[in-house]
């Protein structure tokens, strides 16, 4: 049995020390899945506190079948597409803060966060879950609910656009 099971059994069963250890596990990486999703950090804590209400919400329906992380994930993705589609605005997607940017790196990194905007939608998808969040292939598969060639196939191609972009300096 796996950790996450167990906390999921506690929480369905009201214990509150469990619902906190649950966030505090998976909230830094789902706000992080969301800033770059919605590239505005009130909006994107928003989107995470959003994912963490549909997800206990829908605790007692939830059948755990491997990690709740990839759960979680399906959750944040659909409320950040639900934030697009009421806003009806194109996604201005930013890589996640780091607090110790140094000056000379910040070049870099827009050249890297432009590139990723480039990403076609559903490549962006996938190379955001590999390259940022550093998800495993068959657990993105899983959330997306596609099959692992096509998960090879879009990071491939992800890889073959960026070292396109970032090598031609645009």
């Amino acid at each position: 049995m796996d950790r996450d099971f167990l906390l999921v059994q506690k929480m369905r069963m009201g214990d509150e020390k469990a619902i906190e250890i649950f966030v505090e596990k998976y909230y830094p990486r789902i706000l992080s899945y969301c800033q770059v999703h919605i590239g505005d950090h009130g909006y994107a804590e928003d989107m995470t506190q959003e994912t963490f209400e549909r997800f206990f919400r829908s605790l007692k329906q939830y059948r755990h079948y491997g990690k709740a992380a990839n759960y979680l994930y399906v959750i944040a993705a659909n409320t950040c597409h639900d934030y697009h589609r009421k806003h009806k605005e194109i996604a201005t997607e930013t890589m996640p803060e780091q607090a110790d940017m140094r000056a000379d790196k910040a070049e870099e990194r827009l050249d890297v966060q432009m590139a990723f905007k480039r990403l076609p939608e559903e490549v962006r998808e996938v190379a955001v879950l590999y390259f940022l969040q550093e998800q495993k292939q068959k657990d993105i598969a899983v959330m997306l609910g596609i099959g692992l060639p096509l998960v090879k196939y879009r990071i491939r191609r992800a890889r073959e656009l960026l070292a396109g972009y970032l090598g031609d300096g645009e």
